[in-house]
């Protein structure tokens, strides 16, 4: 390869993207906007799910487990009322999500010990659903607990084993910890295919791509000038995109920063690679885009663990799973970040990040030449 040819069309591609507006809006405003709204509006923590009481009882022990539902956090009571229908009205208009039924009997039903209050939830959003049942039972198991230490006063041992639980590496269970760094992922994918793919479609939409032929320069001294600049503003968007997820939403590194930079470097070769390799399939730049997004956007986002667990998908999907870059990248930032794990942990997710920058690089290049002969 010759230096010259490469820092040449390295300079020249670093040049279109300065003139490009649209290149430089894309390149580095895109990054933060994604990172403040996926940060910001999504969220795993299901907290503030409104309710409506319907309490028939109106007892002092109603009006205690009450409290207990709006002073956990999770639940806001939005409405009281006596009459059910008035209830399910809320909820099939989801205005409420829940409905908290509590028999006229409640008060008797407690010193039998078969006290039973009903829950109406609204089961079309399952994941709401499921929270709220969970939440519901911990408030429940609470009140019972705190009921039985009331009546025998404290000389009744509510059970004879305890359960202890400790959250390794999130030990408050904060989703933006579990959220960013895969959004870092995403962000680096979107920018390093999007970008890259309109290159060479750009140029021959443009009709400079007969002058680049003409000229001495090979395949691969194109390929690597025209990445260059793209692998700088990637790594750019990175370490801002790490600052603003530490220092804004308070996400913890406890890994290396030498390591950080070597797995971002190994994926951001695989992703512009892989968009590269789109840029010379495609010959014009909306078909680039959409190529992009098909094959990086969408798996990137469903198929990487970043919001869904792989393990809980149907096995052909996981088989799937293992051809996206995203799905290691994403295992290797959370590891960084959360747990600091080292090279010696990460080793196998930086080998498969190299063999897909080596195959992606090679299919363009290959694919490049037969485009030109």
């Amino acid at each position: 390869m010759n230096a010259n040819r490469i820092w040449a069309i390295a300079r020249k591609e670093t040049l279109q993207i300065l003139r490009d507006h649209r290149s430089l809006i894309l390149a580095f405003l895109l990054p933060i906007t994604l990172i403040f709204l996926f940060g910001y509006a999504i969220t795993l923590d299901i907290r503030q799910i409104p309710a409506v009481v319907v309490d028939y009882s109106n007892s002092t022990h109603s009006r205690e487990l009450i409290r207990k539902f709006t002073n956990s956090g999770y639940f806001v009571e939005i409405e009281r009322t006596a009459d059910q229908d008035r209830a399910t009205e809320l909820v099939d208009r989801s205005k409420a999500k829940v409905a908290i039924v509590i028999p006229v009997d409640f008060a008797n039903q407690l010193t039998t010990g078969t006290a039973e209050i009903q829950l109406l939830t609204d089961g079309s959003d399952a994941n709401t659903t499921q929270s709220v049942v969970g939440y519901a039972s911990l408030i429940i198991a609470e009140y019972n607990s705190a009921s039985i230490a009331r009546q025998s006063g404290g000389r009744l041992s509510l059970s004879p084993v305890t359960l202890e639980t400790r959250f390794w590496f999130n030990p408050d269970l904060d989703s933006q910890n579990f959220l960013v760094p895969g959004l870092i992922s995403l962000i680096m994918t979107i920018l390093g295919s999007l970008l890259i793919s309109l290159t060479i479609a750009r140029e021959w939409e443009r009709g400079t791509m007969e002058l680049l032929i003409s000229t001495p320069i090979k395949p691969l001294e194109l390929a690597v000038g025209k990445v260059i600049p793209y692998y700088i503003i990637g790594i750019v968007d990175l370490f801002l995109a790490a600052y603003v997820g530490i220092v804004i939403f308070e996400v913890p590194f406890h890994g290396s920063l030498w390591l950080l930079f070597l797995f971002s470097s190994l994926f951001l070769m695989a992703v512009l690679a892989n968009g590269y390799l789109i840029s010379v399939v495609a010959k014009s730049q909306q078909l680039a885009f959409q190529l992009s997004m098909l094959t990086s956007f969408l798996p990137g986002f469903l198929l990487s663990g970043f919001l869904f667990p792989i393990s809980s998908m149907p096995v052909p999907i996981q088989i799937v799973s293992y051809v996206i870059p995203g799905r290691y990248f994403i295992e290797v930032l959370r590891s960084l970040f959360l747990k600091g794990s080292g090279l010696e942990l990460l080793y196998l997710q930086g080998v498969a990040l190299l063999f897909f920058a080596v195959v992606f690089s090679l299919l363009a290049t290959r694919k490049f030449r037969k485009t030109i002969q």
